[in-house]
């Protein structure tokens, strides 16, 4: 026998705060523009924010007694909503550049590779460098400490290491964060 496949149930996002007829206290505290500040009953505060066809909000729940604002509810949670989007927006984000060696790269390579670190810490991106040792190139693992060690130095103008070679598996990691530029 087939089972129906039910459709699946909506739930309802509770609000962060609450508002008129969800707050349950006998007294609250009252704020607000056009308010005279002080403790009222439930009854009164919200008959206050009803005459000014505003919400009654729950601003701070754990006050004795709690402190209720009046206001425009959609419209505060507009402003927050807005106020986290540019607070999100100013957020830096960091960015990660990766460069690989092998623990017998030589000074062309090597070179190379240090310029293109240079740029990335330049671009103000961090940098990940990393030894890779495949088979049995393990054995070499103090060439890959000396390569990585190499590159933090030759690099020490443009970025300060964060964390020193570091052995993983197969692969050893340093990590180099750009330097403040004034």
């Amino acid at each position: 026998m087939r089972r129906k496949k039910q459709a699946p149930r909506r739930v309802e996002k509770e609000d962060q705060h609450r508002i008129n007829s969800k707050i349950r206290v006998e007294e609250v505290r009252l704020v607000g523009d056009n308010v005279e500040v002080g403790v009222y009953p439930i009854r009164k505060a919200l008959a206050i924010a009803e005459e000014q066809e505003l919400d009654l909000v729950e601003i701070s729940p754990k006050a004795v007694p709690p402190v209720c604002k009046v206001m425009d509810y959609k419209k505060f949670l507009y402003e927050q909503k807005k106020r986290d989007k540019a607070l999100k927006s100013k957020a830096t984000k960091v960015i990660v550049k990766e460069i690989r060696f092998g623990p017998q790269t030589d000074d062309h390579d090597y070179e190379f590779k240090k310029k293109h670190a240079e740029k990335f810490l330049k671009e103000g991106a961090k940098l990940k460098a990393f030894v890779f040792f495949k088979g049995r190139s393990i054995v070499f693992k103090e060439q890959g400490q000396i390569l990585l060690l190499r590159l933090a130095q030759d690099l020490e103008e443009f970025g300060k290491v964060e964390q020193m070679p570091k052995l993983e598996g197969k692969r050893m990691t340093m990590f180099i964060a750009p330097k403040k530029s004034k």
